[in-house]
């Protein structure tokens, strides 16, 4: 009798527990139905029309065209094109936000940096290429200031570059470095804060140099974080179609410029082969995502 009495007593605070939570899913209706909208179902279109022939019916003959030469050439580009500036973007953000974070820099740093990185990471398209054609395009400002100083940006044949130009491989990785390293400062600072002053103090404390703090402590606890965030901004890169699109209107034979044109061209069209594209895409995206998973995983450890 006792029991039951006290069952019943906890039942009603069990069916308030109980309305509460599904007043909380309710709360969360609106991001699955954008979810739903504009990434599963999309997601699932391509998927589908991926196996699906010039006529509509299912065939593996749309993905079996994608061992041609220009597709492998492109996934061969955007995968150099992503590489090239998630590594570069992942050094040179890290050096500016180590030298923006470390003790002894005045705070309003990182304030500035974090601000102009937040716009920064998200500028693109028309308005990120018409910039730097208007900057060190080969009429630009810069490139005509530095004309003026003896210096020809655009007739200068750079080692393992060669000639400067926007409207290359090159050019494009260039612009694309605009955004990859503010949003590797974004992604990487919290991970620098991770490194406790103590560390660094009992390091010294046993005679440790700064070499050697780095060596066995720094490198150690950020391997993960640097890894992780190189891979996100190699996906970021990879994804991108408006700015490299804008800047060489289709010349540099990247995947999501194919994608573009065989959806929307009025000669190329070929939808099925374009969501073929995409599902080449999300195979190396996921790829990318199962190694951040638990990269990501692993460094958030030392965030606490």
């Amino acid at each position: 009798m006792a029991t039951e009495a006290a069952t019943g007593a906890l039942r009603p605070d069990i069916a308030s527990g109980r309305r509460r939570l599904s007043l909380a899913w309710l709360g969360t209706l609106p991001f699955f139905a954008y979810a739903l909208l504009f990434l599963f179902l999309p997601a699932g279109s391509v998927l589908l029309g991926a196996f699906k022939g010039a006529h509509g019916g299912w065939s593996f003959s749309t993905l079996h065209q994608l061992t041609g030469k220009t597709y492998i050439g492109a996934y061969k580009t955007s995968i150099e094109v992503s590489l090239v500036t998630a590594i570069a973007g992942g050094l040179l953000g890290f050096a500016i936000a180590y030298a923006a974070i470390r003790e002894g820099t005045p705070r309003w740093i990182r304030s500035v940096l974090t601000t102009f990185s937040g716009v920064a990471a998200n500028f693109g398209g028309i308005p990120l290429a018409f910039a730097f054609i208007a900057t060190v395009g080969n009429v630009g400002i810069v490139t005509i200031w530095l004309k003026k100083l003896g210096f020809d940006l655009w007739g200068t044949n750079f080692p393992l570059f060669g000639y400067f130009t926007l409207f290359s491989k090159f050019g494009v990785g260039f612009v694309y470095l605009y955004f990859q390293i503010p949003l590797m400062l974004l992604v990487i600072a919290p991970a620098i804060d991770g490194l406790k002053r103590e560390w660094r103090e009992a390091a010294s404390n046993l005679g440790a140099s700064s070499w050697q703090f780095w060596r066995y402590i720094g490198i150690p606890v950020l391997m993960p974080s640097l890894l992780g965030a190189t891979i996100l901004l190699f996906g970021n890169a990879f994804a991108a179609y408006a700015t490299a699109y804008s800047l060489t209107s289709g010349t540099v034979n990247l995947v999501p410029i194919l994608i573009g044109a065989y959806y929307s061209g009025n000669v190329l069209s070929n939808p099925h082969l374009a969501q073929a594209l995409a599902f080449g895409m999300f195979v190396v995206l996921a790829v990318s995502m199962l190694i951040y998973v638990p990269l990501q995983r692993r460094a958030a450890r030392w965030a606490k």
